[in-house]
């Protein structure tokens, strides 16, 4: 799945009004972007709509665990022997206002429709991991979004009720606690270290299959949000082909020594062999935050970009007016409004020549510089504006999803 638009700066519920061609050109590839479509495992499931009164949550039938057996016949055996006690099953609730249709309000077509509910409630089933032994959860964000009541199921039965720590929609990551003792723990891994061919083993509860193991290879790293399709997000993914689908949301993604090395988190629509995980390095920092604060902070420019080509050089030229002498960089397509990129002046169809000194031609290294900043730092940029090079200073902001 291949798109010319880069990982966007911006808050994803935020969208600019274009003022030029660039912003005319940012929305067309964001709806390609958008076109790719993308499931996320932990679906909530319609087939049990009631009325909130009518509620009787989520079943809490007790597991039938298997004993693994004393001696693994092969590594992945092993791996799940070690580990596969502390993965979760999260059952999610929410209550939503019902949607009725328009005609339904004239009184004509009323008299032949019972009367429908305000609200209903909807159920969701995705994975978590225990990460320490009082209780403290791993999952995906979109697993538990707006749940009214979570319940944690373990692989011996035992059911609780998990609390929500916090939610980060940006990396989707949350945490979620129960309260108990003494619990199975996974051991986390080095997802920097890793390399393309590695094992890759997924545990989860796909489709209502509770403990089900995958296992594949890593067939990529570092595959960016808007590669994945996307573009709110900030993550570079892991890719792998163990098999993932709905449900495995919030699963590990395990090494071959049984380490987590990642959070299964979504599959592209229609693809075949290809999932993606959020890297447990980056998953351990967002939740360290989750924990401390309840929220996670993300530094924000307010830019939407993409690499200097032959092809926008011309657009600038002709649709905007633009001398562009520069044959690489980032082009600008889109500023936020009131956006800290705005306020140090930066302009639609300025191209960033460099950041920080350095040179700069993908706009995944703008994203991941300013990812790595804190909020209020000063990032010192060069842009080319009609063919004049300048250097500005960007206050970096606080993202707010």
């Amino acid at each position: 799945m291949n798109s010319s638009l880069t990982p966007t700066d911006q808050a994803p519920d935020t969208q600019p009004t274009p003022t030029s061609p660039w912003g005319k050109l940012a929305k067309h590839l964001s709806l390609l972007a958008m076109g790719a479509g993308l499931a996320l495992g932990g679906n909530y499931l319609y087939n049990n709509i009631q009325t909130s009164t009518e509620s009787e949550g989520p079943s809490t039938a007790a597991l039938n665990p298997i004993a693994p057996p004393e001696d693994p016949k092969n590594f992945v055996a092993a791996v799940v022997q070690r580990t596969g006690d502390a993965v979760v099953r999260i059952d999610a609730t929410r209550t939503v206002q019902t949607q009725v249709p328009p005609q339904f309000n004239n009184p004509f077509f009323r008299q032949f429709v019972p009367e429908l509910p305000n609200e209903q409630i909807q159920q969701g089933s995705g994975s978590g991991f225990i990460t320490t032994t009082d209780g403290t959860i791993l999952t995906n964000a979109h697993v538990i979004e707006g749940a009214d009541q979570v319940q944690v199921t373990l692989k011996d039965g035992r059911t609780f009720t998990g609390e929500v720590v916090g939610t980060d929609p940006v990396t989707d990551v949350a945490v979620v606690k129960i309260e108990a003792a003494d619990l199975p723990t996974v051991a986390f891994g080095d997802s920097e270290r890793l390399q393309p061919g590695e094992w890759a083993i997924a545990i989860g509860n796909p489709l209502g299959l509770d403990n089900t193991v995958t296992t594949g290879i890593i067939s990529g790293t570092g595959r960016s949000s808007s590669q994945v399709g996307v573009p709110d997000k900030r993550v570079n993914f892991i890719q792998t082909d163990a098999a993932i689908n709905p449900g495995n949301s919030g699963g590990p993604l395990l090494n071959s020594e049984g380490e987590v090395i990642g959070i299964n988190t979504a599959i592209i629509r229609n693809a075949q062999g290809l999932g993606f995980a959020i890297p447990i390095n980056q998953a351990k920092e967002i939740a360290d935050q989750l924990i401390a604060t309840g929220q996670a902070d993300h530094a924000f420019l307010g830019i939407q970009m993409a690499p200097l080509t032959p092809e926008l050089r011309e657009l600038a030229r002709t649709q905007g007016g633009l001398n562009i002498a520069t044959e690489t960089g980032v082009i600008l397509l889109r500023i936020m409004a009131d956006s800290p990129a705005q306020q140090a002046g930066l302009q639609e169809g300025d191209v960033i020549t460099e950041i920080q000194g350095e040179p700069v031609t993908d706009p995944t290294k703008v994203q991941q510089t300013v990812a790595e900043m804190e909020v209020g730092d000063r990032l010192p940029l060069q842009i080319e504006r009609n063919g004049e090079l300048r250097d500005l200073e960007v206050t970096i902001g606080r993202l707010n999803p």
